[in-house]
């Protein structure tokens, strides 16, 4: 799931006092991937049920994160450095750290079908794009 649909989730149970329960149901999988982590930046509060999250987890079940930002920039993802500081150290202590460099699938396809330049690539004076 996306991160913003489970912090959602995560923030649904806290305020139906269901948090216990939800953190129980997203702790059995063996596996747990989470995407997007980073594109939206997270609320104070919403950073705080993350780390109840990977904490229950820890040492317990694997999580798969995908970000289009750097672990060096998780604190303003989080919004608190040492929320985010405190989640990277139980995310990383048993991790494999996988860094992909260039164009996503979907830019190189464009590039590909010759709807999009490449980046830095100046238009022509009378040249615009669509997306």
């Amino acid at each position: 799931m996306t991160a913003a649909t489970l912090v959602a989730m995560l923030a649904k149970a806290h305020n139906d006092g269901s948090l216990d329960k939800q953190l129980t149901i997203l702790s059995r999988p063996k596996l747990l991937i989470i995407d997007e982590l980073g594109y939206l930046p997270f609320e104070a509060n919403a950073a705080h049920l993350f780390f109840q999250l990977v904490s229950r987890r820890y040492e317990k079940g694997s999580i798969l994160i995908t970000s289009n930002r750097s672990v060096g920039e998780w604190g303003s993802v989080f919004g608190d450095p040492v929320v985010a500081t405190a989640i990277l150290d139980r995310l990383l202590h048993h991790s494999t750290v996988i860094t992909i460099r260039g164009d996503s699938y979907r830019l190189r396809e464009k590039r590909r079908s010759g709807l999009l330049q490449k980046a830095g690539a100046a238009l022509e004076p009378n040249e615009t794009t669509n997306q």
